[in-house]
This record gives structure tokens, C-alpha cells and sequence, in this order.
């Protein structure tokens, strides 16, 4: 996701260095970071931050991490946590590349992709976060249990992401070709996923485990 630079996103960002992290200074101190040892529940792409704050909000006893590179779309997401003084959630600015030197083997009990950017082109498709090069970090961070949620409106994404986590040996459940015609109560929509059901794409919906 995009949006207009702000020359001042960084400050912003800085000084609310108790919830969010722009630098290294974060690397493989997650859980000391929350000061607790609850589960972690982690979002890569977490957009305009709806999904992560309402599931933090609606979960307690778990810590979630929203993981966002783009420091102007981060601004929305610390705003939110913010101004709802949601105390169970982390934002790091960071490309889902370096995920194993921010958390440690086994740390993560679950990942959320949600909406994904579908890198459409072939050339590109080693840059999808289902793409056998992600999954191999999930594999690292997750505990030996932990799943993978993952949600999008591409079909020909959601494709991919079927042969390639299959290929790669994982077991699927729960997947949903069009999740809004019987959409579980628990569901929390992101603000993209609204958008484009609104105009009447299907929502694909999957869990997946190593």
C-alpha cells in the first residue's frame, strides 16, 4: 500500500518508540518487548491497521505484532493504537525478508497474510509472501503447531499459494473459495477486504500448518 509522503512520518514514528520500531534496535527482543509471555500473533502487511488493532482488542491474553514497511502507513496504524490505548500490540517497519533476525526459532504461534500484494508478473513471484522463500522463514519463526492465516481477493494469488504451500509439504484446512457467503462471526475485515467485496470480488480464505 502506498501513500503520500509525510517529511514527518519519521518523527512520528520516533516518538512513539514504546510501540513501534523503525531501526534494529528491536532485533531478537520481541518478547522482552511486551514484558510477558503470551502467545505472538504476528501480521505481515498490515495496511491501514484495522485487522491488528480489532484482533489485539478483542484478544487480551495475546501479543500481536503489525509488521509494515512503509513508514507513511504506519503513521494510521500507531494513530489507531494510540488513540484506543491498545497495550498488546508492537509495529515494526521492516520487510518480511528479515523476519528471522527479529524473532527468535519458534517464537511466533501464527502469522497473518492478509491481502498481499500479488506480484502478478512470473518474473516477480519470488517476491509473494506465499512463495517458497517466505515460507521457509514462517517455518523458522513458528512454533512446531503454529499456523499460517492467510486471506486475499486474487484468485489467481490464492492459486499459488495453494501449490506452492502444498508443494512445500504443508497441510491446509479451512479454506473458504468465497468467505463472505457464510463468513464465521469471528472474522475481522481489513479495510481492503471491505472495499473489494463491496464490489462483489470473492474473499479466499486459508489456514495452514508445517
Amino acid at each position: 500500500m502506498r501513500m503520500r509522503n509525510k517529511p514527518w512520518a519519521e518523527d512520528f514514528l520516533l516518538a512513539h518508540a514504546e510501540i513501534v520500531s523503525i531501526d534494529e534496535a528491536r532485533k531478537g527482543q520481541m518478547r522482552e518487548w511486551f514484558n510477558n509471555d503470551q502467545p505472538i500473533h504476528i501480521e505481515v502487511g498490515s495496511g491501514m491497521g484495522r485487522f491488528i488493532t480489532e484482533m489485539a482488542k478483542a484478544h487480551p491474553d495475546i501479543n500481536y505484532i503489525g509488521i509494515e514497511r512503509d513508514k507513511n502507513v504506519m503513521i494510521r496504524i500507531v494513530e489507531k493504537a494510540v488513540e484506543q490505548n491498545i497495550t498488546n500490540l508492537r509495529l515494526l517497519t521492516l520487510d518480511a525478508e528479515h523476519l528471522a533476525d527479529y524473532f527468535s526459532a519458534g517464537e511466533v504461534d501464527r502469522v497473518y497474510l492478509n491481502f498481499s500484494d500479488p506480484w502478478p508478473k512470473t518474473r516477480h513471484a519470488k517476491r509473494r509472501l506465499t512463495h517458497e522463500n517466505f515460507l521457509k522463514l514462517y517455518q523458522v519463526i513458528l512454533k512446531e503447531d503454529g499456523e499460517v492465516h492467510f486471506k486475499t481477493d486474487n484468485q489467481q494469488l490464492f492459486e499459488f499459494s495453494l501449490e506452492s504451500m502444498s508443494q512445500y509439504g504443508m497441510k491446509l484446512k479451512n479454506i473458504s473459495l468465497d468467505l463472505h457467503t457464510d463468513e464465521p462471526a469471528d472474522n475481522i475485515r481489513t479495510e481492503y477486504e471491505d472495499k473489494f467485496s463491496s464490489k462483489g470480488f470473492r474473499i479466499n480464505r486459508l489456514e495452514a500448518t508445517f
